[in-house]
């Protein structure tokens, strides 16, 4: 085959095309697999974070979530429970200033109190509604007390550090960030209400 023939450079552009793609494939299905395996870890850290329980790194965490809690489901709800303790957990969606709220709201069995809660993904805005990442704001509802089945919202405020109270104080500057959390937490609060057969009305 001539190296200066058409034929030469349709098969050469063929081959080189080929390898091409294939090298692409490759590197699409290792990073898919491996976003897939951050993702499903990032998850496991949230549900250990907001059931209270401690890990010192990504290993610890799988060997925690495995060997401590049991997964099950109940109303069409995925439930985590600490096996030691009268911890339940589950996933929350909801809709928030620019997108959905995902995370972890944990509650102990008598729905008296929220054990914690954490973030798994948010498209609220960096320096305002994305503050709900930060630990100040997430340990308002640490232990916090369930009152009539629901957890409110103050106005202002740099953390509400009374946990019998049944309140959180809101973010300054993204009030709608805030007021969303609130619902989400309150929703999914009467979820777990019928989840448990507790009435907390």
């Amino acid at each position: 085959m001539k190296k200066d023939g058409k034929i030469y450079t349709i098969f050469f552009t063929f081959i080189v095309t080929f390898i091409f793609v294939f090298v692409l494939s490759l590197a699409n299905d290792f990073t898919k697999n491996k976003v897939e395996k951050n993702k499903e870890l990032f998850k496991i850290k949230s549900i250990l974070n907001a059931m209270n329980i401690d890990y010192k790194d990504s290993e610890d965490a799988y060997k925690k979530f495995k060997n401590e809690i049991i997964v099950s489901k109940k109303n069409k709800a995925i439930i985590y429970k600490n096996k030691s303790e009268n911890i339940l957990a589950i996933e929350f969606n909801g809709n928030g200033l620019w997108g959905n709220i995902n995370g972890i709201i944990s509650v102990n069995k008598d729905l008296t109190r929220i054990i914690g809660i954490d973030f798994i993904s948010h498209s609220e805005t960096p320096g305002l509604g994305g503050r709900i990442d930060e630990e100040w704001f997430k340990e308002q509802f640490r232990a916090e007390k369930i009152i009539n089945g629901k957890i409110l919202m103050k106005v202002g405020g740099n953390g509400d550090k009374n946990k019998e109270n049944g309140s959180f104080d809101s973010i300054t500057g993204a009030t709608r960030t805030s007021q969303s959390v609130e619902k989400i937490i309150n929703d999914n609060l009467k979820t777990l209400s019928n989840i448990l057969g507790v009435d907390k009305k």
